[in-house]
């Protein structure tokens, strides 16, 4: 008898702050999916989940994490509830295509995403394809000011969703989406309608894929490689830092540049990186060229779990260039470019 072998499950993680609309945002997608089925993940404080009550029913199923929270790098409660709903599915109990986990308000989505490469039973399972989180137009700027999670929700997401921009004017929301470009660049933001997103824009991310593109603007075909983090984290390379305007929230990014890099120093210094800055460090990514190699050189990272590969062929035409985008916590940034800078070979210009 053969037995059916099942690809890896991708993952949607759904964030955002108490009131954004995620929930909102999580029916419309249930009611709008074209024939795909959801298995959803509620986790919330309390024990009572209200949230859930809420949820459409047009899923392939629902469990509920309550009275606990998603805040170890390792949390036990995911990680049962996701391989008892491959379970489910494997003996035809479900029937699902996607997993969606909607976290509570109050849950930096770094300890989610950590866990889906930290727990090994889920790796080979599940793909974590991104993080999308909503954001209230009208609460924002507040709380950005006074909670430190919003800022990381916003550090760590793959797409950032507007929520309830007709109750603002346009200035507004423009003011806010500089602040959140500031924060993140490489997150593209979407004003939703009524809730609902662009259709397929929150589904095939590929947000933890070892693809080329580091920048929101850029447009690069992804590659097929999955970020799976190896024993030693990956080695990497920056450059010459573009600096966006100072602003005073605690989460920021900046881009590190040069040209080819020695793999060896560079890996030393991405190293040295990690251990010191590694829960500061929200999200980075990097291509690095290197010497007497055709091929680019990617790596990402989430805090101090980092995975890298080798992608595709640097064509002729094409500058060989090391780029990483860093976002983190009070990074010194100049202090890193210029051991960077020292790493890559090249004079301190500061």
């Amino acid at each position: 008898m053969n037995q059916t072998v099942f690809a890896p499950l991708p993952v949607t993680l759904l964030s955002g702050f108490l009131g954004a609309g995620k929930t909102t945002v999580l029916n419309q997608l249930l009611n709008n999916a074209d024939g795909l089925r959801f298995a959803v993940v509620e986790n919330e404080f309390g024990a009572v989940n209200i949230d859930s009550q809420l949820i459409s029913r047009n899923s392939g199923g629902i469990i509920e994490l309550t009275n606990g929270c998603v805040c170890c790098t390792v949390n036990a409660d995911l990680v049962r509830g996701l391989l008892d709903l491959a379970e489910r599915r494997a003996s035809g109990e479900l029937s699902f295509d996607w997993i969606v986990i909607e976290t509570t308000g109050l849950a930096d989505p770094g300890a989610v995403a950590q866990t889906f490469f930290a727990a090994p039973e889920l790796r080979d399972s599940f793909m974590l394809d991104g993080i999308v989180v909503v954001v209230d137009a009208v609460h924002a700027q507040q709380q950005l000011n006074e909670h430190v999670v919003v800022q990381r929700q916003v550090g760590f997401a793959d797409r950032l969703l507007l929520s309830k921009c007709d109750l603002v004017e346009s200035d507004v929301i423009a003011v806010l989406s500089e602040r959140l470009n500031h924060i993140n660049p490489r997150a593209p933001q979407q004003r939703l309608e009524r809730g609902r997103a662009e259709p397929g824009s929150l589904l095939g991310i590929g947000g933890f894929n070892l693809d080329t593109s580091l920048l929101a603007s850029e447009t690069n075909i992804r590659s097929a490689t999955r970020f799976i983090p190896r024993a030693t984290p990956a080695t990497g390379s920056f450059g010459r830092s573009k600096r966006a305007v100072a602003h005073s929230d605690e989460i920021s990014s900046f881009l590190l540049e040069a040209g080819e890099v020695d793999l060896e120093k560079i890996g030393a210094f991405v190293q040295s990186m990690i251990d010191e800055f590694g829960e500061a460090l929200l999200r980075y990514k990097g291509i690095l060229a290197i010497p007497n190699e055709d091929r680019k050189l990617i790596f990402q990272g989430v805090q101090r779990v980092a995975g890298f590969d080798f992608g595709e062929v640097w064509v002729a035409a094409e500058r060989r260039i090391s780029r990483i985008v860093i976002i983190g916590k009070h990074l010194p940034e100049t202090r890193l470019r210029n051991e960077f800078l020292s790493a890559a070979g090249i004079a301190d210009v500061t």
